[in-house]
């Protein structure tokens, strides 16, 4: 048994707290908000309850994984919908002013199918072909890529992978954007396939085509919910993490990563943190874990000469966007709206452009993501009220300043969040949204500096582009302090809440010596954990 002191209660420092616990370790989460949960947060207010940052299930077998190897399953633990439609897509409105038609995208890939033939006749063999190579795409990455510590070259150089490498080759060399284009005409079309760019924190300009196999999951699969939001999720991670035997200590600020010489090299000795009352502690632990932002714990909590990645390293990086959330409460119903709804901007260069670009701006018009939890779960919103979360990716930028509630954040965040309610209100044919709005909180670069320490203000981590995507992405150990790990959306696999379990379950195994390059076996963790 070790003593391991995880910083940081995010997704990622829940999960590998309770892989740890049940692999035997000692374990102690510090977390510095009053709070667990990290960007899967959460606010309640006047009845309502926001989920104040993911809000899309994907990648389903990820989560069945995890739960399996917490001794339980999914379907204990979590109660989920399936969404039928999926989503919808508003566009900007005609030149008359009057509202363009939706495209509602359903759930199955049959009903898919007659959606596409719908606005592009004669297109199901392609996309026939495109579905199929997301899976392949996607079936190679859990099984080489994503669950791979990258310890050892033997797990590229299988004769599967062989095989395969042109392909994947063709893949990482070719833009998600164009490899649509050249597929499909239809500009909605090509935007479908192209908007879960976005969700991996990057530009479809500039994402490798290897990500198409996003199309898998919420074309092909479906999207669901579960039931009480994400912040159900975060709960019941944290539970288990607790019945595992693990502590989570909160308002929990760890400010330094302590280390001792042991036979010439330097190794991880424990944490120091401040309380509440700005109480300094030391703890001794035999093995860290930072489930915090890669840039904070490098740059912050180590002294330079045991930098893995120095302040030099991150100015040769790229940011993924930073956004603008709105979360809404709003008196009477929306039937305009479905559970998900994405609004793209006609020109969809300079909405990127705007994020991504030399000068970048927040974008005007800005392509948004609206979810309204209140279509599928009533526990979310006071009766006859509804409830929405409002993003808008705009340039990972702290001066563009933090948000607030009912308007009393920086006037740029405010601006936009105005924008974005009256985009919602024209596009989707709701003329008196603002006025039956009740309840508003507000969230900018700022708060996710202050709050998750966050590099650059940015919503998510670095951007997935080709070189800083899989082995090329900062890795889940440090090279210059033995017994330091890292975990979440800014290391290894990359963003999202599957990619922070995924991160826990890499650390288990560069802890355990362990080179395999898929998901561990789900018999290996074999404490009994009790179900709640």
């Amino acid at each position: 048994m070790s003593r391991v002191a995880v910083i940081g209660a995010g997704v990622a420092g829940l999960a590998v707290a309770g892989l740890l616990a049940r692999d035997g370790h000692e374990v102690t989460v510090y977390e510095k908000n009053s709070r667990v949960g990290g960007r899967a947060g959460t606010i309640e207010r006047d009845g309502f309850r926001f989920d104040s940052g993911p809000s899309w299930y994907l990648m389903p077998e990820v989560f069945d994984h995890f739960f399996t190897m917490m001794g339980t399953t999914t379907a204990e633990q979590l109660d989920l919908t399936v969404l039928d439609p999926g989503y919808r897509v508003f566009r900007e409105p005609r030149e008359d002013g009057a509202p363009s038609a939706s495209v509602t995208v359903p759930s199955g890939r049959a009903a898919v199918t007659e959606l596409f033939e719908s606005r592009e006749p004669g297109s199901t063999r392609a996309l026939d072909a495109y579905l199929d190579s997301a899976h392949e795409a996607r079936t190679m990455a859990e099984k080489y890529f994503l669950y791979n510590p990258f310890t050892r070259l033997r797990t590229l150089t299988s004769p599967e992978v062989l095989r395969a490498l042109p392909r994947l080759l063709s893949l990482l060399g070719t833009r998600l954007q164009s490899f649509a284009a050249r597929r499909f005409r239809d500009p909605v079309l090509r935007q479908i396939l192209g908007y879960p760019a976005v969700f991996l924190g990057t530009d479809p300009r500039s994402a490798p085509a290897m990500y198409h196999l996003m199309s898998a999951l919420d074309l092909d699969e479906g999207v669901s919910y579960p039931q009480g939001g994400f912040w159900r999720v975060v709960e019941r991670i944290a539970d288990l993490a607790r019945t595992a035997g693990a502590t989570i200590v909160t308002d929990a600020d760890v400010t330094a990563i302590r280390t001792r010489d042991s036979g010439g090299e330097r190794v991880a000795s424990g944490i120091e943190w401040r309380d509440a009352e700005g109480v300094l502690h030391r703890d001794d632990a035999d093995i860290v874990v930072s489930g915090a932002d890669l840039h904070h714990t490098e740059t912050r909590l180590l002294p330079p000469e045991l930098r893995t990645y120095p302040e030099s390293w991150w100015d040769r990086r790229t940011s993924g966007p930073g956004a603008v959330l709105v979360m809404l409460g709003v008196r009477g119903s929306l039937p305009e709206l479905p559970h998900h709804s994405l609004f793209f901007t006609d020109d969809w260069d300079a909405n990127f452009d705007a994020i991504f670009g030399d000068h970048p701006a927040i974008p005007s018009p800005a392509s948004t993501y609206v979810c309204r939890p209140s279509a599928t779960d009533e526990t979310v919103a006071p009766p006859d009220h509804e409830n929405l979360f409002v993003l808008v990716p705009i340039p990972a930028d702290t001066d563009l300043g933090g948000g607030g509630s009912d308007g009393a954040g920086s006037p740029l965040i405010e601006e936009a969040a105005d924008a974005a309610i009256d985009l919602i209100s024209r596009w989707a044919g709701i003329d008196d949204l603002r006025e039956r709005i009740v309840v508003r909180e507000t969230k900018g670069p700022a708060d996710f500096r202050d709050d998750y320490n966050s590099w650059r203000g940015g919503m998510l981590g670095p951007a997935h582009i080709l070189s800083q995507s899989a082995m090329f992405r900062a890795q889940n150990a440090s090279r210059r302090v033995a017994g330091l790990y890292y975990a979440g959306g800014t290391t290894a696999p990359g963003v999202g809440v599957p990619m922070c379990l995924i991160s826990a379950e890499i650390v288990l195994k560069r802890i355990r010596g362990d080179h395999s390059s898929g998901p561990l076996a789900e018999t290996t963790l074999t404490t009994p954990t009790p179900v709640s």
